[in-house]
């Protein structure tokens, strides 16, 4: 008689096992939010590289504190380079060298695109308001 019974339980909790799963929405956010970080962490930004159409994470970028603001050189796999200014003075993101003028583009919220030299980077960025900016 137990062995009967025992038998029920185990039935009735591999059915249970069996019932519809339900995906924990909250666990798989919090698991693709560490995976973009780790992404981010990588040190890898998103370029295109001249000509190309096609975004990808290839390039690196190094980071450098000078009197005019934060210099970033960004590096292409290929060994070719440019190196952008962050300003202090509220003009945002210039090129730190050359005769090329950078273009950029807010293209989300905390994201904006750098066009320089018909290369193209994308940077996560702090986009000021014109009042915030006039201050």
């Amino acid at each position: 008689m137990s062995t009967r019974i025992s038998s029920l339980i185990v039935l009735a909790f591999s059915l249970a096992a069996c019932g519809e799963q339900r995906t924990d929405h909250a666990t798989l956010a919090k698991i693709e939010a560490e995976q973009r970080q780790a992404r981010d962490d990588s040190g890898n930004i998103v370029c295109a590289e001249r000509g190309s159409a096609d975004f990808a994470r290839t390039c690196t970028v190094d980071r450098s504190e000078t009197d005019a603001g934060l210099v970033l050189t960004v590096r292409h796999p290929d060994g070719a380079f440019h190196r952008l200014l962050v300003t202090k003075d509220g003009r945002g993101v210039i090129a730190a060298d050359g005769a090329e003028t950078a273009v950029v583009t807010i293209i989300a919220n905390g994201e904006i695109e750098v066009a320089l030299g018909g290369d193209r980077y994308r940077l996560p960025a702090t986009v000021k308001s014109k009042a915030a900016a006039a201050s």
